[in-house]
């Protein structure tokens, strides 16, 4: 039989990968190139889009070395969300890509939320008012920078643009055009309610398309640079939150996914609409349903920060080693410590920019083992309050997939598994968000009937990490005392 694969594509903040997945949801060959991030101004995050298509290319051209090119049937992107580029009538860059990092907007939410209103915004979008989406950036470049607004012909997000670039047209998914919040989620379309008090226009935005759907064929010129077919589809993809979630089948019953990456993101899938201050609510990378998110913008950030500031500056093996030792021999709650770790604001469920880090109750006795273990509490603790929130409104929750580089500790598997009462186990691949795409592009390329098919075939698990029933009581009254100091932090 003759060999088939789709390509996977994570268009990401530092690098691009480019994997290239079999029916098995087996990795056959790779390739990554990094992209540079720029930091022009205090709070500003952008990047060059140019370096996205240049980073993917570097990356393509290394995955396709080990495969004969003619084998692929299909591609798909998942993409860094909330993250916006400028292009002029002719496809040029007008200004750089600002990030999903980008702070610039803070006092632009405040204003939408006057005029438009928080509770409005909310329910079109499903979105809290923050920072992050691209919304309240486009009003501040309105405000700020007309001029470019004036000259751009298309405003893209990262797929879009990939897309745009690979077969000149400009066409995104669901998935991907849904974080700007500039989307109305029930509806499926640009809304012209909220980008009319931004100054810009729907007909600026891409089409918008399910996800597996048909975005375009690869352009003649990219058939012939990298050997490709020319009947080579583009199938839609979608953000990388949700493409992880697929690609660790969290669209089946009852399965939560949580990303332990430098941001920690806890979701489930959801049948309805459902909004809270607790998650954000987005299109479901199957475009039917929902994923709602709880994020932590500070997740693996807050311990590798831990140790570079207050530790010894090592990050390697061995000190995680050590720590997770002597970590391991301390009690529930480490002996008194707590963490805020908002060292970048917190998103839900406070959605509070300003709100920051904290270690309190340190005593002589207390070693760095006492604060690490604290610092994994505290997160585990955030994400374990919006699942269990999740729950009480109806979401069917029985076991946790992890992912990202903190899946590999087991004492912090542990803890979700205890502070949660749900099982928790690694994904056996590392590049949920690629295989994602990849899960698209295969549903697209029509391997697969349906999504539920493709990811039951394509996705595969390791390390089940049950619940300790008894420790549970010790878990609900340590979270009761880590929610407290948010409160009388903010005062100070």
């Amino acid at each position: 039989m003759k060999q088939r694969f789709v390509l996977g594509i994570d268009s990401s903040t530092q690098s691009t990968k480019v994997i290239i997945w079999d029916e098995q949801g087996q990795p056959v060959s790779e390739g990554r190139a990094p992209i540079n991030m720029k930091m022009p101004h205090p709070g500003h995050v952008e990047q060059d889009p140019a370096e996205w298509w240049s980073s993917f290319k570097t990356a393509l051209r290394q995955a396709l070395s080990k495969v004969n090119s003619k084998d692929i049937q299909g591609v798909a992107i998942s993409n860094q969300r909330e993250t916006v580029a400028f292009l002029d009538v002719k496809g040029n860059s007008l200004h750089d890509a600002m990030l999903w990092l980008d702070q610039r907007a803070s006092h632009e939410v405040q204003e939408l939320k006057e005029i438009v209103g928080s509770e409005a915004i909310h329910q079109i979008t499903g979105k809290p008012v923050d920072t992050a989406p691209v919304l309240y950036r486009l009003r501040w470049l309105n405000k700020h920078k007309p001029q470019i607004l004036a000259k751009t012909h298309r405003i893209l997000d990262v797929q879009g643009y990939l897309v745009y670039r690979l077969t000149g047209t400009a066409k995104t998914s669901w998935t991907s055009a849904d974080p700007f919040a500039a989307f109305d989620i029930e509806q499926k379309r640009w809304s012209s309610t909220l980008l009319d008090k931004v100054g810009v226009k729907t007909n600026q935005f891409p089409e918008a398309l399910c996800p597996g759907d048909e975005l375009g064929s690869i352009s003649k010129e990219i058939a012939e640079e990298f050997n490709l077919s020319q009947k080579l589809k583009i199938f839609g993809g979608g953000g990388d939150g949700q493409c992880a979630g697929l690609g660790v089948n969290a669209i089946a019953g009852g399965r939560a996914y949580l990303n332990l990456g430098t941001a920690i993101i806890a979701g489930a899938s959801s049948k309805d609409l459902r909004l809270s201050n607790f998650w954000r609510t987005l299109i479901s990378p199957t475009g039917q349903g929902y994923f709602l998110e709880a994020v932590q913008r500070a997740g693996a950030f807050f311990v590798n920060w831990f140790l570079e500031c207050l530790g010894s500056g090592e990050r390697t093996p061995e000190t995680f080693a050590r720590l997770e030792e002597q970590a391991s021999k301390i009690d529930i709650g480490s002996e008194g410590v707590l963490v805020q770790t908002h060292l970048s604001g917190c998103m839900d469920p406070h959605w509070d920019p300003q709100a920051s880090g904290a270690f309190l109750g340190l005593r002589t006795h207390h070693t760095q083992a006492h604060l690490y273990r604290a610092s994994l509490e505290a997160l585990t603790l955030e994400s374990a309050r919006a699942l269990k929130k999740m729950a009480i409104e109806g979401v069917e929750l029985k076991k946790i997939n992890a992912i990202g580089g903190g899946a590999h500790s087991s004492i912090w598997l542990q803890m979700i598994a205890d502070a949660t009462q749900l099982p928790a186990q690694r994904s056996l691949s590392n590049e949920a968000s690629a295989l994602g795409a990849g899960i698209s592009a295969a549903v697209g390329a029509g391997w697969f009937t349906n999504f539920e098919e493709a990811a039951d075939a394509m996705t595969n698990e390791t390390d089940l990490i049950e619940p300790d029933p008894k420790v549970a009581g010790k878990w609900e009254d340590l979270s009761s005392k880590q929610a407290r100091p948010y409160g009388f932090l903010k005062q100070i």
